[in-house]
This record gives C-alpha cells, sequence and structure tokens, in this order.
C-alpha cells in the first residue's frame, strides 16, 4: 500500500480534526491543509469527508463556529474547540496511543 492509497481509519478524521483546531480558530480549507501539513503530506482530507464531520461535531458541541472573512478577503465559517472539544481531543488521542501500543505490541510477536 503506497502513500496515495492511505486511508484515515474510521474515527481517526474527528481526532485530526480536534488537533488541528487545538492551536486556535481555522476555517474549513485551512483545517485540511493543516492536517496535510502535520501528516507530512500523507493524509489528505477532502471536501465530502471534512464538512460532514465539522458540522457533526458542532452539533455534538465538541466545537463552536463564526463566520469572519479569510486571508483571500472571502467569507469563511472559522470552527474552534469547545471545552467539550478539548475533553474529546484527550480522550480520543489517549484511546489511540493505546489502540497504537497494542497493535504495535501485537505486530512484534514472532
Amino acid at each position: 500500500m503506497g502513500k496515495d492509497n492511505l486511508g484515515l481509519l474510521q474515527g481517526t478524521l474527528d481526532m485530526l480534526i480536534l488537533k488541528a483546531l487545538a492551536a486556535g480558530p481555522l476555517h474549513g480549507y485551512d483545517i485540511a491543509e493543516r492536517i496535510q501539513q502535520l501528516s507530512s503530506e500523507v493524509f489528505k482530507v477532502e471536501e465530502g469527508s471534512l464538512y460532514p464531520a465539522l458540522h457533526r461535531m458542532e452539533a455534538q458541541g465538541w466545537l463552536r463556529a463564526e463566520w469572519g472573512v479569510s486571508q483571500n478577503n472571502r467569507r469563511a465559517k472559522y470552527y474552534e474547540l469547545t471545552r467539550s472539544g478539548l475533553r474529546q481531543l484527550e480522550a480520543k488521542t489517549n484511546d489511540w496511543a493505546l489502540l497504537s501500543e497494542t497493535i504495535a505490541r501485537i505486530l512484534q510477536t514472532a
């Protein structure tokens, strides 16, 4: 499986979006760019996955959104973490650490 074929495991997109927003508010395009940058270009988040996830997380109270103006002077919806979103990021990060450590341990057995 090459770099171009790597997909996100179910549930990891939320964690990556929350992590991208941990540094401060961003609009959708910048969230996708930030994830791509943080993953060293391995993950590319498509609009068809990103925006439904953002709307769902906003409905769950993990994000709040506000309209603003982007760097190129266009109207854009900016998302930021809520306290609930910060707690969710911490929980998902801990769950991911346990999962990845466990899988690594299994893969290292003879």
